[in-house]
């Protein structure tokens, strides 16, 4: 236990302003590793949580049940939750059930697939913000690809639009460089607030989403995978011209 330590960030006024006002210009850490890799493991994407903290985190995204128990209760940083599960199109917090598990772990707010694709449980996307907001009082991200989609979350009851899963939909825009284009729009366009977020890699980056209109901005890759940041300085130095010299 840290100082951190106070339980989940609530308020008795509707929509939990106290969550979303903590983040607002601020920066969110994504603390998440694959299947697989070394760093997936509870504990250690605890540890990165706090680290993040300690680097000024303003807020905290995380996925997997037990990841999100230990590291609620390790902070009191409003603390995003999702769960990834499935191998189909939809698989951020695919299902009812998930999204009811996430919110008992004391995440603050429940990121689920804010998509149109069809959803393992046969569920719409505004059944699962109700049951979350009637059962838990927890508050919804909706994790979309294009504007579109963004439009219709908010019309279902999102609390909250993210713009994560651009270029990883097949009809959304792919490239190296966030989507600033669909922040600046949805941020125009949309009565809730709008976080940045996806292929945010350099500080410039995360300061330009800002600039675009977004509430916050998501960081993962760039700040908590070392795996990838190996792989960029790797790459770099293997492409760079190198002089041979001979004695």
């Amino acid at each position: 236990m840290t100082s951190h330590q106070q339980g989940p960030m609530t308020s008795t006024t509707p929509g939990h302003p106290a969550v979303l006002e903590a983040i607002r210009g601020r920066l969110v850490v994504s603390c998440q590793a694959y299947p697989g890799e070394p760093m997936r493991d509870p504990g250690t994407m605890c540890r990165i949580a706090q680290a993040a903290a300690e680097g000024g985190a303003a807020g905290i995204r995380a996925q997997g049940i037990e990841d999100l128990r230990r590291i609620r209760a390790a902070l009191d940083l409003p603390l995003i939750g999702l769960w990834k599960d499935g191998d189909g199109e939809v698989f951020i917090t695919p299902t009812l059930d998930h999204a009811l598990a996430v919110a008992g772990t004391g995440a603050d707010i429940v990121a689920v697939d804010g998509t149109l694709r069809p959803r393992p449980d046969g569920r719409t996307f505004a059944e699962i913000v109700a049951a979350v907001h009637d059962r838990t009082g927890r508050l919804v991200m909706a994790d979309v690809s294009t504007y579109e989609e963004g439009v219709a979350a908010a019309e279902a009851g999102a609390d909250v639009v993210g713009t994560t899963l651009s270029g990883h939909t097949p009809y959304s825009r792919p490239g190296p460089s966030p989507d600033l284009d669909l922040v600046a729009a949805l941020s125009r366009d949309l009565p809730v607030p709008v976080i940045a977020e996806g292929r945010i890699h350099t500080p410039e980056q995360a300061g330009a989403a800002i600039e675009a209109g977004a509430h916050a901005v998501v960081v993962g890759t760039a700040i908590t995978h070392p795996t990838t940041l190996t792989r960029w300085f790797a790459d770099s130095v293997t492409r760079s011209p190198r002089e041979v010299r001979s004695e």
